[in-house]
């Protein structure tokens, strides 16, 4: 099944777009946007070559439609909305990014995806001024970022990030990056760098001098760094009185609640990432 959109698919709260059991495409034109909702998931499809589209009249619901401008050309643009879950989705080759969050959107898990042949991956932030992100809180695990990647895997402007058990590939560029003193958590990922000598390090500190960017919350906790990659930690430690997830291994003795993933050993990432993207499965039978 391949479609093909004439402009984006809006999407309403409390709405599961599932491709298993099926091959589903969509590519060559809009795709996914979630604007002002909640509860969503997106999973088991693929979507790739997304181009900008619009300046014409979109329906939102059966009732409701109206004049859109066009489009970024995202894969999945995520607007002011929470509760998302993006997880077994293979994504590539889409005019601007494969994911934004942005304008207040929260609580999202982006799992299990397979991502790759794209400039800007994964956008979190609408703008350095934008001080409503920084209560975003977003889980990034057991994803494989494959080849031909360059930059934004993630690029966070600010708020919580909790980026664990993933596995990159080659970057061209930088892996991890961020401008407005986000807290990122980086545990128990794979690194392989690329063969260029200016592009080992792993993260990317924007926007700031080194005086300001040593007072963030970036930290690495169980990476594996493999043929020169390295990782930038910020001189300040993640703690409960400066971060908004925790896992059994770094949370305090003070806090209250802990995320929903805890990291598994590095070792452990071939396997949990062997099945990224979206899934075989066929009609009938168990993926």
């Amino acid at each position: 099944m391949v479609i093909k959109l004439k402009v984006e698919l809006i999407m309403n709260s409390y709405k599961t777009i599932d491709g298993r059991g099926a091959n589903v495409h969509i590519t060559g034109g809009g795709c996914i946007t979630i604007q002002s909702i909640t509860n969503i998931i997106i999973h088991g499809i693929n979507i790739h070559e997304c181009k900008p589209a619009g300046n014409t009249n979109v329906r939102s619901s059966p009732g409701h439609f109206g004049h859109r401008g066009i489009s970024d050309g995202d894969a999945v643009n995520i607007f002011g909305s929470k509760h998302i879950w993006v997880d077994h989705v293979t994504l590539s080759n889409c005019d601007d990014g494969l994911i934004d969050a942005v304008e207040g959107s929260s609580l999202i898990t982006i799992s299990n995806n397979l991502f790759t042949q794209q400039d800007k991956v994964i956008l979190l932030g609408h703008n350095d001024a934008y001080t409503a992100d920084k209560s975003m809180q977003v889980t990034i695990a057991f994803n494989h970022f494959g080849e031909g990647l360059t930059q934004r895997i993630p690029r966070i402007r600010h708020g919580y990030v909790h980026v664990v058990n993933n596995d990159y590939t080659k970057w061209k560029m930088y892996a991890m990056g961020g401008s407005a003193a986000p807290t990122i958590l980086s545990q128990g990922n794979r690194f392989l760098a690329p063969d260029d000598e200016k592009s080992k390090e792993a993260t990317k500190y924007e926007n700031a001098p080194k005086s300001e960017w040593q007072k963030w919350n970036w930290k690495s906790e169980g990476d594996e760094f493999l043929n020169g990659a390295f990782f930038t930690s910020s001189s300040r430690v993640i703690n409960s009185s400066n971060a908004a997830f925790f896992t059994s291994s770094s949370r305090s003795s003070s806090s209250s609640s802990a995320s929903d993933i805890s990291a598994k050993a590095v070792t452990l990432v071939p396997k949990l990432t062997a099945n990224a993207g979206a899934l075989k499965c066929k009609k009938g039978s168990a993926c």
